[in-house]
């Protein structure tokens, strides 16, 4: 095995599921989504390659890449004290050409 190659991660169908919280429905990731990319909300401990396998099962497109962020929580005062929202990921997968997702039908 050369070292151009690289392995498929292996995913459980349930993993999946886990992996893919929900998509992200901004201003910013409607424009993306018109450019082929496709925004969604992630386990922070989801992977490229994890991500790569779940979007390419659960909705059957080619994905060409996945870029990720870690979106810090912001302070913010709940009933005068303040407090801490959860950190979250968020994954930007890019779909080959002419392929898209519809986000408004849900998983079967």
């Amino acid at each position: 095995m050369s070292g151009t190659q690289t392995k498929k991660p292996v995913v459980t169908p349930e993993r999946m599921y886990q992996l893919i919280v929900a998509p992200v429905i901004t201003e910013k990731a409607t424009v993306l989504n018109e450019t082929g990319q496709v925004t969604f909300k992630v386990t922070l401990d989801a992977t490229k390659p994890e991500i790569k396998a779940a979007v390419e099962t659960l909705f059957g497109v080619n994905v060409t890449a996945v870029n990720t962020v870690v979106v810090k929580g912001k302070s913010k005062r709940f009933r005068g004290r303040p407090g801490q929202r959860s950190d979250w990921k968020k994954a930007i997968v890019s779909l080959a050409e002419g392929q898209s997702i519809d986000l408004t039908t849900g998983l079967a």
